[in-house]
C-alpha cells in the first residue's frame, strides 16, 4: 500500500523542502573577557593623556594658584622713579660728551721769544694745539707760534716738551709741530670733513683763552665759507667755518668739534671790532684744509 505524501503551501514546508533558502544560523558569541581587552585598547591612549592633563593642571594650580595678582605700574610710579635715578646719576651733557672724548689730544701751546733761555722762559705767546697723528703730530695756528724761537707744548697728562714747527701754511693760517717727547699712550683726535656740517649744528670748541684751561665752550655753527681779515691787514683768510661758541686770545689752534666729538675745523681768529673781547663770532680752518697742511691723509 503506497503511503500517501503531504503537500503544503506554507512557508515552513517550503523551507523543509528548499535548503538553500534556509537561514543562517547565530554566530557563536566570544568571550566576554576578550571583549574587555579590545575596549581597553582602544582607551587606554585617551586615558593616558587625560590623567597627564589633570596631573599638569593640577600642578600649576598649586603653583600659582595662591600668587597674588599683580598691580598696574602708574604712570606717577614710572615718573617717580625716572626722576629719582635722574637725581641719582644725572646725564652729562653734549658739552661734557663731547669734551670727554677729545681731552686727551689736546695740548697747550707756549711760544718763547728767546730760545736761548733755560731758567726762565719769556713766553711770547699762548695757544692751543691738537694732536692729529699719535706719534706726536700736532696742528696749530701759525700766528701762535710764527716767530717764536723756542716752542713747548703740554699734553693732558701735564707732560711738557720741545715741539719744531716742521711746516707752515701762512695762507690758511696754519701751522704744523712735531713733539720731541711724547706720551706713552698719546692719543690722536679723530677728524671729519665738515661735509655734513650745516648752520645750526651744535659745535665745542677747546682751548686755553688768556692762558686759563683747557676750557670748553659750546654753541652753533653761524655760517660756512666765510672770509675774514686779519686786523693788520695783510692777509685775507678764505672758506671759514663761522661759529658762535665763546673763544679769545688763547683759544686759537684749537679744535672745533662737531657733536660726534670730531674735529671739524681748527680755531684760529674771532671777531673783535671793539677790542672788549668776544662778540659771538669766530672763525676757524676746516679741517680738511687743515689736515692737508699736515702731509696726512685724515679720513
Amino acid at each position: 500500500m503506497r503511503r500517501a505524501t503531504l503537500y503544503s503551501n506554507s512557508p515552513r514546508s517550503r523551507s523543509v523542502a528548499h535548503p538553500e533558502n534556509a537561514r543562517p544560523e547565530k554566530p557563536v558569541e566570544a568571550p566576554r573577557q576578550v571583549r574587555w581587552r579590545e575596549i581597553y585598547k582602544r582607551c587606554e591612549r585617551p586615558a593616558l593623556l587625560a590623567a597627564f592633563l589633570v596631573m599638569a593642571f593640577t600642578f600649576l594650580a598649586s603653583q600659582y594658584g595662591d600668587a597674588p595678582v599683580k598691580q598696574a605700574i602708574s604712570q606717577e610710579t614710572i615718573d617717580a622713579a625716572v626722576a629719582r635715578s635722574l637725581a641719582e646719576q644725572p646725564i652729562p651733557s653734549a658739552a661734557a660728551k663731547v669734551y670727554e672724548s677729545v681731552k686727551g689730544s689736546i695740548v697747550r701751546v707756549r711760544a718763547i721769544g728767546d730760545g736761548l733761555e733755560t731758567d726762565e722762559y719769556i713766553q711770547r705767546a699762548v695757544g692751543t694745539g691738537v694732536v692729529v697723528v699719535d706719534r706726536g703730530i700736532i696742528l696749530t695756528s701759525l700766528h701762535v707760534v710764527a716767530g717764536a724761537g723756542r716752542v713747548r707744548v703740554v699734553f693732558a697728562d701735564g707732560l711738557e716738551s720741545d715741539a719744531r714747527i716742521v711746516s707752515q701754511h701762512p695762507e690758511n693760517d696754519l701751522a704744523v709741530l712735531q713733539a720731541d717727547t711724547i706720551p706713552d699712550d698719546l692719543a690722536a683726535a679723530v677728524m671729519r670733513p665738515r661735509a655734513g656740517l650745516q648752520p645750526g649744528d651744535q659745535v665745542v670748541a677747546v682751548g686755553f683763552p688768556f692762558g686759563i684751561g683747557p676750557s670748553v665752550t659750546a654753541g652753533v655753527v653761524s655760517g660756512l665759507k666765510r672770509q675774514y681779515r686779519a686786523p693788520s691787514g695783510e692777509r685775507v683768510l678764505s672758506d671759514l667755518i663761522q661759529f658762535d661758541a665763546a673763544v679769545n686770545p688763547g683759544s686759537s689752534g684749537g679744535p672745533l668739534l662737531n657733536a660726534s666729538g670730531e674735529v671739524v675745523g681748527i680755531v684760529t681768529a674771532m671777531l673783535d671790532p671793539g677790542g672788549g673781547g668776544f662778540a659771538g663770532i669766530g672763525f676757524a680752518v676746516p679741517i680738511e684744509t687743515a689736515s692737508a697742511a699736515a702731509g696726512e691723509p685724515p679720513f
